[in-house]
């Protein structure tokens, strides 16, 4: 169902196919000329940056990016969008965390608060070792992981610093700076060369 009007929305993308991050890096640019096509129109787009994987030993670095974006698509049609894309480039969806070909993550949706204010709260607070065990049953925004990932909230700087976390009340700034320096440290830019 096409909204009215373009909606304001935050995209991560993410691939850590192989050891080779050139073809690492094609997999992230075909998927955003494919999200062009299909989806959304692009205000920014952050550089792309290497980042290890998550938890240690999942796998090779990751290429990570973010785009500031439009969209006439709902939420839930962006998501089938966002799961047909990773599917044609070869994704098949297994345990959580673990190498992937492609992913693609709604950061947010406008303001949007989705399914409720409580359930995306129990997501935020959730402990690690029971994020790592589950997966939500339905979809949550703003994405409930947004304040601890340095691989989101460094090219998010890039592209919306002063965007506000719906629920948490803090702008990607003020994320950022309370992440652990050495979160931060880990995530370099892409260099070709590397």
């Amino acid at each position: 169902m096409l909204t009215s009007k373009k909606k304001n929305v935050l995209v991560a993308l993410g691939s850590n196919s192989s050891d080779n991050l050139v073809g690492t890096l094609h997999l992230v640019e075909c998927a955003i000329e494919k999200l062009l096509i299909e989806s959304i129109t692009l205000s920014n787009k952050s550089q792309f940056y290497q980042t290890p994987a998550f938890p240690i030993g999942a796998g090779p670095d990751f290429i990570n990016c973010v785009l500031a974006a439009e969209t006439e698509l709902s939420p839930e049609e962006l998501l089938a969008e966002f799961h047909a894309i990773e599917a044609e480039l070869g994704r098949v969806r297994g345990n959580r965390w673990e190498q992937r070909v492609i992913d693609i993550d709604l950061l947010s949706y406008e303001e949007l608060v989705k399914p409720d204010e409580s359930v995306v709260r129990d997501w935020i607070d959730m402990a690690l070792s029971e994020q790592m065990k589950r997966t939500p049953e339905q979809m949550l925004l703003p994405h409930p992981r947004i304040q601890d990932r340095a691989f989101v909230l460094v090219p998010m700087m890039e592209v919306a610093p002063e965007w506000v976390h719906p629920i948490l009340g803090k702008t990607t700034t003020q994320m950022y700076d309370a992440l652990p320096d050495g979160l931060v440290n880990e995530i370099r830019k892409y260099q070709p060369n590397n």
